[in-house]
């Protein structure tokens, strides 16, 4: 049965200048298809465009420096010719009536020598334990601690990132600062046990994140920065008592600045945590009062239940779009959906 009428499928405005055709987003997902050096290809150009139909599309996570990386073949948007790659991605979905947005990552601890030919940085030096994904037998390695002068540095990357992403015709920006890389290591007890201004307290691990956002506000703008967070620590590090008041504070920060939205980073949204008092999206509407996008298995229903609950949410679907690149013109006709399978990560369709 169609569905054309339902909520999800429903224009939104997101800035005065950036009106979604419906609120589903084609959430970032890594998919390590960049060239050997780490420029998007022509089969990342035409991956994008068929999926335009997305009221808006956050790319894969994207590197802002060489040794920001942490797996294969992720792209980069630290060079020109990262760039210039980039911007036939976005001319692409453009043409197809589509927005996007770049979202800006470092791995931090979770980076690898054998990409970088560095040894890790960190905000402490605290290894992640386990094997590194997509990689032939790689083991996480011990991170050195930053020091003060190379976090300015790195914050100063990500703003040049974000004058790349908008020189390339991105819509936007999304500073990648959940899932357990840089920015949530910073923010986190566990892996931050520095003793100087970034670290300690709740406003001192908040520095980091902070200084990254107002850096790419200054470059782009608040209507073209926004943040990806993941306060319930469900990946990559864990949760320890108390981390939940350095997000309390940043999601404050983050209202005051305008940002243009926070988006969960989650597999399930539905899952409560009670350190959050509940579901991590409405942890976050509770101090951040613009746009949330929520994430994490959501289906037609779910998502219309989600939106109905709160307006200002927009709901971004993974994997489903790696199954169904059309995957709102199917949905909101009332199609069959194809099933994801493992496989489909081998290629780009």
């Amino acid at each position: 049965m169609a569905m054309v009428n339902n909520v999800l499928f429903s224009s939104y405005t997101l800035s005065e200048g950036l009106v979604l055709k419906n609120r589903v987003v084609m959430a970032p997902m890594t998919r390590c298809f960049a060239d050997e050096t780490l420029v998007p290809t022509n089969d990342m150009v035409q991956y994008y465009a068929r999926r335009a139909s997305a009221g808006l599309i956050v790319t894969e996570a994207t590197l802002i420096s060489s040794d920001a990386q942490g797996y294969p073949n992720t792209p980069g948007i630290y060079n020109d010719q990262q760039a210039e790659s980039w911007s036939h991605v976005v001319d692409a979905v453009h043409q197809n009536g589509g927005k996007i947005i770049s979202q800006l990552w470092h791995t931090g601890r979770l980076s690898h020598s054998h990409y970088t030919s560095e040894q890790p940085i960190a905000p402490s030096a605290i290894s992640f334990t386990g094997s590194v994904p997509r990689s032939q037998g790689l083991i996480y390695e011990l991170p050195r601690p930053l020091k003060i002068n190379e976090i300015q540095d790195i914050v100063k990357q990500y703003a040049k990132a974000a004058e790349n992403a908008i020189k390339a015709g991105f819509d936007g920006v999304e500073i990648h600062g959940a899932n357990g890389y840089l920015i949530d290591q910073f923010l986190r007890q566990s892996t931050n046990q520095r003793d100087d201004q970034y670290g300690g307290s709740s406003i001192n691990r908040v520095r980091f994140a902070l200084q990254v956002v107002d850096a790419v506000i200054e470059q782009v703008g608040e209507s073209k920065t926004a943040i990806r967070l993941s306060p319930q620590a469900y990946i990559n590090l864990e949760y320890t008592d108390g981390d939940e008041e350095a997000y309390e504070l940043l999601l404050n920060e983050l209202d005051k600045r305008g940002v243009l939205y926070v988006h969960l980073g989650a597999f399930d949204s539905n899952i409560e945590y009670e350190y959050l008092n509940g579901r991590p999206a409405d942890y976050i509407s509770q101090f951040f009062t613009g746009t949330v996008i929520s994430c994490g298995s959501f289906n037609v229903e779910k998502a219309s239940q989600a939106i109905e609950s709160n307006s200002k949410n927009l709901i971004a679907i993974g994997r489903p779009f790696i199954a169904n690149p059309d995957w709102v013109e199917r949905a909101s006709q009332g199609q069959k959906l194809n099933d994801f399978e493992d496989k489909m990560m081998t290629t780009l369709f």
